[in-house]
């Protein structure tokens, strides 16, 4: 005899008031919606888009600066290491950066330097990376790039800035709240 299967529950946000507001909901997972925040679903599938169209703009202005096989962590990567014109160890990049996995970033740093962009400096156990001339040559080509296709779509007024300024510090907050909850995750 074969068993009744019962449907799953599960979770859902409450109902929108409103037609208007049911339309308004742009999430990807409609199943992760929380009562407490739907809010939250619909930013997290804005910063899915927003990232993976960032990636995309990196390795496009990359390559229209002069280099075609760079992955977004290497664009990034090479940046931070330009930054300041100071010398930085692999694990003040991947703190930076807040990339997790080092060996990723150790990888970028050994193509890039393949590439002639970045040199590492021996010091006792530690490696210090800086940019070369080549390196520094390409940020500052990658900046003229975006200098020209990025930026003219932003008027540069006052009230532009002020709330880029907010939006970072915002996903700099819920950054720690991820990273909050991924610690809490890995004991669940």
């Amino acid at each position: 005899m074969a068993r009744k299967r019962t449907p799953r529950k599960i979770a859902t946000a409450a109902a929108p008031k409103s037609i208007a507001e049911a339309a308004q909901r742009i999430v990807s997972s409609s199943h992760l919606i929380s009562d407490k925040s739907p809010e939250l679903s619909e930013f997290e599938f804005g910063l899915i888009i927003a990232g993976h169209a960032f990636d995309r703009w990196m390795i496009r202005c990359m390559a229209a600066a002069g280099v075609k096989d760079m992955t977004p962590t290497d664009v990034l990567v090479l940046h931070h290491v330009n930054h300041r014109g100071r010398e930085k160890r692999l694990a003040d990049v991947c703190f930076v950066l807040n990339i997790e996995d080092t060996h990723v970033v150790s990888y970028s740093l050994k193509k890039l330097a393949a590439a002639g962009l970045v040199a590492g400096n021996k010091r006792g156990k530690e490696v210090f990376f800086s940019t070369t001339q080549k390196g520094e040559a390409l940020c500052l080509r990658y900046r003229e790039v975006r200098e020209a296709c990025l930026m003219p779509g932003f008027s540069g007024a006052e009230e532009e800035n002020l709330r880029l300024a907010e939006l970072a510090r915002v996903l700099r907050t819920l950054s720690g709240r991820y990273d909050q909850a991924a610690r809490a995750a890995t004991s669940f």
